[in-house]
């Protein structure tokens, strides 16, 4: 395991990533399942909760998403304390609610990240993007402003990070940005185990085009990676070896370990055990099967308690008992 992946699962073990949520009338309401989904389900397959979030409005109360469901919410706080905000839009970028400026400096001051989505964006573009700024917006806001203002400058991207402001967007892409928020703080394979349960078949990354330009992304960045991950998720009960795994994709040993560092930052070992024990530990939190029948419908012939204790803390059968004391 490399130094950045034992930092990162030192810090998921130890503390709560709070995430506040940020609405206003008329939100769109894909947009704050596609976040608070992503991080239910992180915090279901984890050991422990990773993560926590609070739905805020400019003045707290009952906000109304554009499809009538109604959410309490609390007002912003002068001094937040959240690791990350997310600004849902509302389908009218001119909405004065998104017009956010003043929120956005107090979280990034406070060294939260701010992610922007849809029309929140394109109002945030239209009142501080610069001539040469890297920023996105959903395509339809893009070319309703370029309509209204004569000039509009945006990308077509799913999203894109320009230091502690990330311009997204929005509607079912929030997913995908949702995905790759929880993956700093969880595992590769438990990310792909989260996407995997919302049967979400392909994490698309933030430089991938939106759906509207015919250009076809990639899952983690990498084509070949892509398969090779294919591969691996098609057979955990009977696990491939890596040399049958390079054989298949027809490329050097090296060169998929290479891949896996740069885009996953682990080995491919690694990730492929921890994927089937990602699965393991959704079989056993989700079925009444055995331990020993989970253990061998997940590639482990022996040992299965053993590895799974020394990845998760806890033996499976504790963890069972664990969750249903809990009630979860």
């Amino acid at each position: 395991m490399t130094a950045s992946a034992r930092k990162r699962d030192f810090e998921s073990a130890t503390r709560t990533f709070h995430f506040d949520i940020l609405l206003a009338e008329e939100f769109v309401l894909i947009e704050l399942a596609g976040i608070v989904d992503v991080l239910m389900i992180a915090n279901r397959v984890s050991v422990q909760p990773v993560f926590s979030w609070t739905f805020r409005s400019l003045h707290g109360g009952l906000v109304r998403s554009r499809t009538g469901v109604l959410v309490e919410t609390k007002p912003v706080e002068p001094r937040p304390t959240a690791d990350y905000l997310f600004v849902l839009g509302n389908s009218d970028p001119s909405n004065p609610a998104l017009s956010v400026g003043q929120q956005v400096d107090r979280y990034t001051f406070r060294n939260a990240q701010v992610y922007l989505l849809a029309e929140a964006a394109a109002r945030y573009i239209s009142e501080r993007g610069g001539k040469h700024a890297a920023l996105t917006t959903h395509w339809e806001n893009s070319a309703f402003m370029r309509e209204k203002q004569g000039t509009f400058d945006a990308y077509s991207l799913l999203a894109i990070e320009d230091g502690q402001v990330v311009t997204c967007a929005g509607m079912e892409a929030t997913i995908d940005v949702a995905l790759a928020v929880a993956g700093r703080h969880i595992s590769a394979a438990a990310k792909m185990t989260v996407a995997d349960i919302l049967l979400h078949e392909r994490i698309r990354d933030f430089s991938t085009p939106q759906p509207y330009s015919g250009v076809k992304g990639t899952n983690t960045g990498d084509k070949e990676l892509d398969d090779c991950i294919e591969l691996m998720t098609a057979n955990i009960e009977e696990p491939l070896p890596i040399h049958e795994l390079v054989r298949l994709l027809g490329i050097s040993n090296r060169s998929l370990e290479r891949k896996f560092r740069t885009f996953l930052d682990t080995t491919p070992n690694t990730y492929y055990r921890e994927l089937r024990l990602s699965k393991a530990n959704n079989l056993l939190l989700n079925t009444t099967l055995s331990v020993r029948e989970i253990g061998l419908a997940c590639g482990f012939g022996s040992g299965f308690s053993g590895l799974y204790k020394s990845f998760f803390g806890v033996t499976p059968l504790a963890m069972r008992k664990q969750r249903r004391m809990n009630g979860k």
